[in-house]
């Protein structure tokens, strides 16, 4: 194959630069492409598959004892049973925490001056306000049981731990219905005025549902974290999977379960959450604004 060189001319009259074969990097590929490339990845995967499986194919020698995946297979259905747990508690304070959020986003755009600034401060301070206090708020000042009509009604940690995690969901939901409100132009307000809608009717009518695709990437992006948060209700004493982890390796009491354990359960979390992320970011470039 001949290379190419700029201070050869090309034999043919006519001939691009282009079309000539491609010319050999001196100084080759950055440090951050020859670091960060498929090859890497490949081997990352494979020492991450080596590390969890490796040990459980060691211990085949030794049938006495049984092996890391097959203690695995035996606590898979127990730690199912806690990651559906923590989908649960996603999905119910996403809802949650969404049709809170819409309210005080619609709020935080009223011509009533005093209800605006009351929506901005509770919406500012629960966005920056540190999840897992939230939750130890929630857990201490709500009570275990109420009484009604002397009937005591339960009120399970799970549920207390659902209200924390809605609170930041409402925030930051405010937030973006705030900016895809504010975002759709003003001549549609005017449109509607002059055509006799009432503002309560134009803002339910023809805003409010134009701020759905402005707003389902980030909702989206924002139940994806909001999943990857729920292992902090194990701290405050609900048996999600990671306490029923932190059990299952109590009764195993083998030193050499702990990283294949969790490992296996970050899996989980990766293969739900991932699909996730990978279609707000489809959903990001398909409503994105063409300037």
């Amino acid at each position: 194959m001949t290379m190419y060189s700029p201070h050869l001319k090309p034999k043919v009259r006519g001939h691009m630069p282009v079309m000539l074969p491609m010319r050999l990097r001196a100084d080759g590929l950055p440090l951050a492409d020859r670091l960060f490339n498929l090859w890497t990845l490949t081997a990352l995967v494979l020492a991450l598959a080596a590390v969890l499986i490796g040990p459980a194919f060691a211990q085949l020698a030794t049938p006495d004892e049984r092996t890391i995946l097959m203690i695995l297979l035996e606590w898979t259905p127990t730690l199912a049973k806690g990651f559906g747990f923590n989908v649960l508690i996603s999905v119910l304070s996403m809802v949650i925490g969404t049709v809170m959020g819409v309210f005080l986003g619609v709020l935080q755009v009223s011509q009533i001056r005093p209800i605006r600034q009351s929506a901005w401060l509770v919406t500012q301070f629960f966005r920056n306000s540190p999840w897992l206090v939230l939750l130890f708020y929630c857990i201490l000042l709500i009570p275990f049981q109420f009484e009604v009509f002397g009937v005591k009604i339960p009120f399970p940690g799970w549920i207390k731990a659902v209200i924390g995690l809605s609170l930041p969901v409402m925030a930051y939901t405010s937030e973006f219905m705030r900016g895809a409100i504010l975002s759709i132009p003003t001549g549609q307000w005017e449109s509607a005025e002059s055509l006799g809608f009432s503002r309560r009717m134009t803002l339910t009518n023809i805003i409010l549902p134009q701020t759905v695709k402005r707003v389902l990437p980030s909702w989206m992006n924002l139940y994806a974290v909001l999943t990857m948060a729920t292992p902090l209700v194990s701290i405050i004493g609900v048996d999600d999977v990671m306490a029923l982890t932190r059990a299952a390796l109590s009764a195993e009491g083998r030193a050499d379960l702990l990283i294949p354990m969790y490992l296996y359960i970050l899996s989980w979390f990766f293969l739900y959450c991932y699909p996730i992320s990978s279609l707000t970011r489809v959903l990001e470039r398909k409503y994105s604004v063409k300037l």
